[in-house]
């Protein structure tokens, strides 16, 4: 093999003789080749640069040719909006102002969907000069259209014409102006309302004024607003198809009217100064705000309440800071007054030996009393019931550690002294003489230091127990039931295209829920009081009632988002399918479901007034028999309707 490579290698100059000629022969051609090509290149760049010349003018022609149409579009817009508005010439018998409300707002409707493309192109035409020409008439449409609208919609507002607010609802979300018609509904329907009932005389007229005064706020949303309601779909009878989305007149209209009624016209609501009435004021207002929580059509209208300006604004101006400190005063005052009272015999009957351990005592029960604690001041409540605690701890303290024993004295039997050596200086001058020290302790007094010590330990011990196990116990029993209650969300499921008959009890799921509530009752009956057994009923049902009003809510919701996409399916068919479908002159399933969540709600209330309760006793019951019967309603109404 390497002796072939040799020769190879050998033979290599021999083949390369003449090569050189070879080579530069060929260098003649290939530079006439390239020549030509470089020559070609030339005037294919020439002619691609030729191409993009024409492209570019193409393009600006096209640009200026689509600005020039939008200008023709706009000018187009504002010419036949005119014409609809006959602002040129008001003798004209089909003018605006001569038609008929609803026919007004079907032009105004007409009007707001090309002024809506008006505006667009004239967003996209910005700084063109003949735009600015033109500005003026735009602004003269805006503001005829808005009056119009305002108009119009006040009028179908004072007549309760369902037609004419649609169509202005519509309209003013069409221009991007639904802020301005809450706006208008809060100076116009919701203002001299709340001007005639938010007044400090009303208030001051009787000892319930306040809840009077809010009584008839919360009468303002059925009897004034329903119609709003109805369009915009904050009830559950409300028609989908007809339904204008976008508007939430309690949180934007009646909500800020209310609160700035309360806080102009009646600025003592807030005074702390009496904390008994401060107190009063406070729940009543509190509970007002809960009502009106549960007139909102959904829970996500109620997060919009929670997360509105006045709402915030109303909760920050319950002083609660300084409630409290007034409060504190008092209990901590009373405590002191005790202390400096020594070491008195508490009053005959009294649990404790000692006045100052029942003042103690009584001081720790106030701060958790009905009338004295709120729950947004549990953490101070509970930092000054370790204060009276402390303080109470620190005197007894000192009273051993600064007070000689026993038997430095005489006399080791002694009545109770009025007074202790560390509060006062009539210590001193009542000291014994002879001992030149300040009074000793009698066994009898230690015994009932002692006694009242212990006894104070097992109840305080007992509080903390009796606040942890109420806890455990509802919270467990809270987490038994609502696992139950989340099945309502199957209840369409049972009913849709499964032809079931019209249920005529309440579902499986709530025996279940209920259970745990039946079983706590016989458990513990005879062996727990039967205060703290209503008391666990009623906290749990509480919490569990929120919950499944929530559930519902939802339910209901997409019941009838199905229902009315099956309604828009058929009347897009228009098929014999439609026809056969429509011969069914029995219950819809929708029907059937809310029949069915409605005797669901029924049956929790009768349990509820079984276990000893009334359904009044429960926050959110009247809000959930409120939402189920109007589901009820509806598919009463639609079976009396086929």
């Amino acid at each position: 093999m390497n002796i072939l490579y040799y020769a190879d290698f050998v033979n290599l100059s021999t083949n390369l003789v003449g090569m050189d000629k070879a080579l530069n022969q060929l260098s003649v051609p290939l530079g006439q080749l390239r020549e030509e090509v470089l020559s070609l290149r030339s005037a294919v760049n020439e002619v691609i640069q030729a191409i993009d010349t024409q492209l570019s003018k193409q393009d600006d022609i096209q640009k200026k040719k689509i600005s020039v149409l939008r200008l023709i579009h706009v000018v187009r817009s504002v010419e036949k909006i005119e014409k609809i508005l006959h602002s040129q010439n008001a003798k004209d018998t089909t003018s605006l102002e001569s038609s008929s409300p609803l026919l007004a707002g079907q032009i105004l409707e007409r009007i707001a969907t090309e002024f809506n493309q008006l505006q667009f192109h004239a967003v996209q035409s910005k700084g063109m000069p003949l735009l600015d020409k033109v500005r003026p008439r735009i602004a003269g449409i805006t503001a005829m259209l808005q009056q119009s609208l305002e108009g119009l919609l006040i009028q179908g507002l004072q007549t309760s014409n369902v037609d004419i607010v649609r169509h202005c609802l519509r309209t003013y979300a069409t221009i991007d102006k639904t802020r301005d018609a809450e706006a208008l509904v809060g100076q116009v329907l919701v203002k001299p309302y709340m001007d005639q009932v938010i007044t400090e005389q009303f208030v001051k007229s009787s000892p319930n004024g306040l809840q009077l005064m809010y009584a008839k706020l919360l009468e303002f949303v059925p009897h004034h607003c329903r119609l709003l309601r109805e369009v915009t779909g904050g009830t559950i009878s409300s028609d989908k198809a007809d339904i204008v989305p976008g508007y939430d007149f309690l949180v934007n209209s009646v909500w800020p009217e209310i609160i700035k009624g309360v806080e102009g016209r009646i600025p003592f609501l807030f005074n702390p100064g009496n904390p008994d009435a401060f107190y009063e004021r406070y729940c009543i207002s509190m509970d007002f705000v809960r009502k009106f929580e549960r007139q909102c059509g959904s829970q996500a209208s109620v997060k919009r309440l929670r997360a509105h300006a006045s709402y915030q604004s109303f909760h920050n101006k319950w002083n609660l800071p300084v409630y409290f400190q007034l409060r504190y005063k008092e209990i901590a005052a009373c405590l002191e007054n005790a202390i400096t009272e020594g070491l008195g015999a508490a009053p005959v009957g009294s649990r404790y030996r000692l006045q100052v351990t029942e003042v103690l005592w009584s001081c720790v029960c106030r701060c958790w009393a009905e009338h004295i604690y709120l729950p947004p001041l549990a953490h101070r409540f509970w930092k000054l019931t370790l204060q009276l605690l402390s303080r109470y701890a620190a005197f007894l303290t000192e009273v051993l550690t600064k007070t000689p024993p026993p038997e430095s004295t005489k006399d080791p039997v002694r009545p109770l002294p009025s007074s202790a050596s560390s509060t006062s200086s009539r210590t001193s001058q009542d000291a014994d003489s002879e001992s030149g020290g300040p009074t000793a302790l009698s066994t009898k007094q230690l015994v009932f230091i002692a006694a009242d010590v212990d006894h104070l330990q097992e109840q305080v011990l007992e509080v903390l127990v009796v606040i942890i196990v109420y806890n455990r116990m509802t919270q467990h029993l809270t987490e038994r039931s609502v696992r139950f209650l989340k099945n309502a969300s199957e209840v369409p499921r049972l009913y849709r295209r499964t032809n079931k008959e019209v249920p005529t009890r309440a579902s499986a799921y709530m025996d279940n829920a209920l259970r745990p509530l039946h079983q706590l009752v016989t458990d513990s009956t005879g062996v727990v009081k039967d205060s703290i057994i209503q008391q666990w009923l009623r906290v749990t049902l509480s919490d569990c009632t929120h919950r499944y009003f929530e559930t519902i809510s939802d339910v209901l919701s997409s019941v009838k988002k199905m229902e009315e996409s099956l309604k828009r399916l058929k009347q897009a068919r228009k098929t014999a399918t439609t026809s056969t479908a429509g011969a069914n002159t029995g219950p819809s399933d929708d029907s059937k479901i809310r029949l069915q969540l409605a005797l669901d709600v029924e049956y929790l209330g009768e349990q509820i007034q079984k276990m000893g309760l009334q359904p009044s006793d429960i926050p959110m019951f009247s809000s959930l028999l409120d939402l189920v019967q109007e589901a009820r309603d509806l598919a009463t109404a639609e079976q009396a309707g086929s």
